[in-house]
């Protein structure tokens, strides 16, 4: 499938499919930093989300930690995505990984492998490692990675089904750093779901993402930190529609010269 059929056949009522299972949303959302958990439930009810990143840190199987949290997100109904948020290497990113999914009974996990203090920038070698050795375990891998094609075709072929690019560092708020990227990583990969994932601070970063094709966009910080959160998530779940709507109907080309809005033809004509 191509880019173009790939445009052609979405349709904004359709559902986004990761790894086998159909959600409505295409907004995910994060649940870290909110101010209470009575407005982090509020919040993930306005945005719509099926889907939530946990991580394994607001668990604590000796202390009982974390429950009360934990049965805040049963009760909501979400799907639960746990990260390896925080990991350096690849073996403390499987050994998280493996205890999420005992854990939280799920195989899906977003992986993380930071390489870099200042950007939290992925290590691209030690997440293709790490996503090869899970997803030869069972697990369905969200993996954070970079726009990079070439680090994108090995985490393919590692396994994963579903590519997450960053649009910029971890809660900068900078929106896409690299529109190009994103759109070449497009068309590269029609037929995959992609997700852009971190960095996004506003909604018309959300919508721009949608608008390049992606299928759905992760974020945290921009609602969390947000003045009001709740409706900062209902502003994101409404700029995702917009910017899935706008692209299945295929907006018009980018020109360098003016174009007329108005018919010239037949324009009376004053004489001198």
């Amino acid at each position: 499938m191509d880019a173009m059929t790939h445009k052609a056949t979405m349709s904004a009522a359709d559902p986004v499919t990761f790894y086998g299972t159909e959600v409505a949303s295409r907004l995910l959302l994060g649940t870290a930093q909110y101010p209470s958990p009575a407005i982090l439930a509020e919040a993930i009810r306005a945005s719509g989300t099926e889907i939530v990143t946990v991580s394994l840190r607001r668990e604590s199987g000796a202390a009982k930690a974390g429950q009360s949290f934990w049965q805040l997100i049963r009760d909501l109904g979400v799907k639960v995505l746990p990260n390896t948020a925080g990991c350096r290497t690849v073996k403390e990113a499987v050994t998280t990984a493996e205890m999420a999914r005992e854990l939280f009974g799920t195989p899906w996990v977003k992986l993380e492998v930071i390489g870099e203090d200042d950007t939290l920038q992925p290590d691209v070698f030690g997440l293709v490692e790490a996503a090869r050795i899970l997803s030869r375990d069972g697990f369905q891998v969200f993996p954070y990675t970079t726009e990079d094609l070439v680090v994108a075709e090995k985490l393919v072929s590692a396994g994963c089904e579903v590519l997450m690019p960053w649009g910029a560092p971890i809660g900068s708020g900078r929106g896409l750093n690299n529109p190009y990227g994103l759109r070449s990583m497009r068309a590269h990969f029609p037929g995959i779901p992609l997700v852009v994932d971190a960095g996004v601070g506003l909604p018309s970063h959300a919508a721009a993402a949608m608008e390049l094709g992606y299928d759905a966009v992760l974020l945290n910080t921009a609602v969390a930190k947000a003045g009001d959160p709740v409706r900062m998530a209902r502003a994101f779940a409404a700029a995702i529609a917009a910017g899935r709507e706008a692209v299945i109907a295929d907006p018009m080309e980018v020109r360098d010269m003016a174009a007329p809005s108005t018919p010239v033809m037949g324009r009376a004509l004053l004489g001198s």
